[in-house]
């Protein structure tokens, strides 16, 4: 037995949410469209998760963040999917997906068919036995990528008060994990290879900054080394973690935050993959037409630096998913190209540089750029952090 729908979306987080959004600004009949997500809850603003969600009084909590509050538009709670036809399937594993035949085989045995696929599968959190180190199934070594992983780790922050927590990591979740681990008055030591934190996106003189930051709200950081194994007690929980350099930290629970990797194997060997994720043109179209891909998952063509890369951003995730519906419903008046800099509105006209298609950036996206917005939003996350504002809208 199966179902048919004109439109699927197979993924149910922030893009997902965003494309449904704006499925029903540009017209969609009753029963046209459907969600399939393996997530029990319809899509929410993932960002929270790190934020609002870790925060000991007044935590963030759904319904209070599912799409699309992120961008101060109206909540799209269960029931609004419901009010426009659209079918959402939760809780639901697609099994395999066959391109040429348009069609998604569920976990049940469910066959769904399609005219339009749009691919939203998101990332996994890289775990550390693909590094070779053992321990991921502990009690309390967490990781944070969905709402699952966001229970698991307020459960186990909630019985280490006053304890020790490591955290292996230096980036976004790391460093935002770290705070919250703070907040919720745990003893925090992070742990990563690079030479400064955020070393993808801050310079030295900026990561220094925040280092001293944190470091004058208790946190330890212990640079240039790596996780090599787990101490473990009678019991199968983490006592310790040992380091490359000869280190071993106490730790009553551990944080792991050593990035992520696209969820593509359900389309390998179907569509054309690059850097890592699905290879989409400038409208997030596929190397098969009926196949769409946006957010963590796509690998799409930037004009100004002349090559194909994946943006690992909520902003993007929001934006591209807005652009590939335009593409679908309106694709004679779609550009092939969406802004990532500014604020004009999707869709965008393309602006040629050097001729193609290709994701626009509004202006020149100098280093000096990056790292003024990351500052900003950094500063502002940690204002919130530490002085007590409390945010329920992401």
């Amino acid at each position: 037995m199966g179902r048919a729908f004109v439109y699927v979306i197979v993924g149910g987080g922030v893009a997902a949410g965003y494309a449904a959004h704006e499925f029903v600004k540009r017209g969609v009949s009753q029963g046209e469209l459907c969600i399939i997500s393996e997530e029990p809850v319809a899509p929410y603003e993932r960002p929270a998760l790190s934020k609002g969600y870790l925060l000991p009084e007044a935590p963030a909590r759904l319904p209070s963040f599912h799409c699309c509050v992120g961008t101060n538009e109206e909540r799209l709670a269960p029931k609004w999917y419901k009010e426009h036809g659209i079918e959402l399937i939760l809780g639901t594993r697609v099994k395999s997906a066959d391109v040429r035949r348009k069609t998604l085989l569920t976990a049940t045995g469910e066959t769904i068919s399609y005219k339009y696929l749009i691919v939203a599968t998101g990332a996994r959190a890289l775990k550390l036995e693909e590094f070779g180190v053992n321990g991921s199934d502990a009690a309390n070594v967490c990781y944070l990528r969905d709402l699952a992983d966001a229970d698991r780790l307020v459960n186990v922050m909630q019985s280490c008060t006053g304890g020790n927590a490591v955290v292996i990591g230096g980036g976004y979740i790391g460093m935002e994990c770290a705070a919250s681990l703070v907040i919720n008055k745990l003893n925090v030591t992070m742990v990563f290879p690079e030479a400064h934190c955020m070393a993808r996106l801050f310079t030295p003189k900026i990561a220094s900054y925040y280092e001293e930051f944190y470091q004058s709200k208790g946190v330890q950081f212990i640079k240039g080394t790596v996780l090599t194994s787990f101490d473990f007690n009678a019991d199968g929980k983490v006592t310790a973690v040992n380091l490359r350099d000869g280190n071993k930290l106490p730790a009553d629970m551990v944080v792991i935050g050593i990035g992520i990797r696209p969820n593509t194997s359900l389309f390998e060997g179907q569509l054309t993959m690059e850097k890592g994720g699905i290879k989409v043109n400038g409208k997030m179209q596929s190397s098969n037409s009926s196949v769409y891909a946006i957010g963590d998952v796509a690998a799409f063509p930037v004009k100004v630096v002349g090559e194909t890369r994946r943006l690992e951003h909520v902003d993007s995730a929001r934006k591209s998913a807005r652009h590939a519906v335009a593409a679908i419903k309106e694709p004679e008046k779609t550009g092939r190209g969406i802004c990532l800099v500014g604020e004009r509105k999707l869709p965008l006209q393309p602006t040629e540089v050097g001729g193609g298609s290709g994701i626009i950036l509004e202006k020149p996206l100098y280093a000096w750029h990056a790292a003024a917005g990351v500052i900003v939003a950094a500063s502002v996350a940690a204002f919130a952090y530490w002085y007590g504002r409390r945010r329920r809208r992401w």
